[in-house]
């Protein structure tokens, strides 16, 4: 049993965390669904106007275009971030020489600012002089001009995106795989299967909580998605092609200073967010044997 003394040690060294956590997320939170039900542009007074964001949100057509062109960012970024940083992962879980350096480089678009990525990817997708054009051309392909043709620019956004938090994902499955334990190796070696039918049988169904943690943790940021836009496509896109749901809301908050409907957009992100997770843990997470 706890003691009153253990008890009290314990919140107070919590209660800078809740403090924190509290005034800088769980009031600002509360503040936004406040003033979503209010008409405000941070300069005149607030006007109380009930549901009348959530209603304007149901007849906006750019809504429902930024939330298709975000279930469209994570649709390409998820399955494709999963399939290389598994395949990589299992690659560095082997015993090779200069391991440590590979790990380090895969890891090392992760911690590099997105602002800086986004310039030398500028660069690389220049449709004259960029190297991506410049490759291409070997194998024949014309020109694309990725970030100011609408139906490239979104591509060129998550393969910037994959590149750039592939090695959070490949760390995660190296844990994944080194928590595997080894003697399930060494029985599918005895029974003679090969490498194709080892993954395929052990490392595979073993790699599953990992693979649902990643893609959990992956569905939620895409939902977050901003920097990237706004550094390669300031505007959204040709014709609105990148302009993702918190890019709208941006636009919605600090262009239009439209703060009573950019609050209703993020409340509405909030609850698709925690709708998908819910169902994504009911039906994948609960079907997931943790043990070993």
């Amino acid at each position: 049993m706890r003691r009153p003394a253990e008890t009290r040690t314990a919140v107070f060294f919590l209660l800078p965390a809740f403090a924190v956590i509290s005034l800088f997320h769980v009031i600002p939170a509360f503040y936004a669904w406040y003033i979503s039900f209010f008409k405000f542009d941070n300069l005149s007074p607030m006007i109380f106007t009930g549901f009348a964001n959530y209603s304007r949100l149901l007849k906006d057509g750019m809504f429902w275009k930024s939330l298709f062109n975000t279930f469209y960012f994570a649709a390409g970024t998820i399955p494709l971030s999963i399939i290389i940083s598994v395949f990589i992962a299992v690659l560095l879980n082997q015993k090779i020489r200069g391991l440590s350096f590979f790990r380090t480089a895969y890891f090392l678009p992760v911690i590099t600012s997105m602002n800086a990525v986004a310039m030398v990817w500028l660069w690389i997708f220049q449709p004259d002089i960029g190297l991506l054009n410049y490759l291409l051309g070997f194998f024949g392909v014309s020109r694309i001009n990725w970030l100011m043709d609408p139906v490239w620019a979104m591509p060129a956004v998550i393969m910037v995106s994959v590149w750039k938090n592939i090695g959070y994902n490949i760390i995660i499955f190296l844990v994944g795989l080194q928590s595997i334990p080894g003697e399930y190796y060494e029985a599918a070696q005895l029974d003679g299967a090969g490498e194709a039918q080892t993954f395929r049988n052990v490392t595979w169904p073993l790699l599953m909580p990992t693979v649902f943690f990643v893609t959990l943790i992956s569905l939620i940021n895409s939902f977050h998605t901003f920097t990237q836009i706004y550094m390669l496509t300031p505007d959204g896109g040709p014709l609105k092609s990148t302009s993702v749901i918190v890019f709208y809301l941006y636009e919605n908050a600090f262009k239009n200073f439209d703060m009573g409907y950019a609050s209703a957009i993020s409340f509405v992100v909030f609850l698709i967010t925690f709708v998908l997770t819910v169902l994504q843990n009911r039906f994948w997470g609960s079907k997931i044997h943790y043990g070993n």
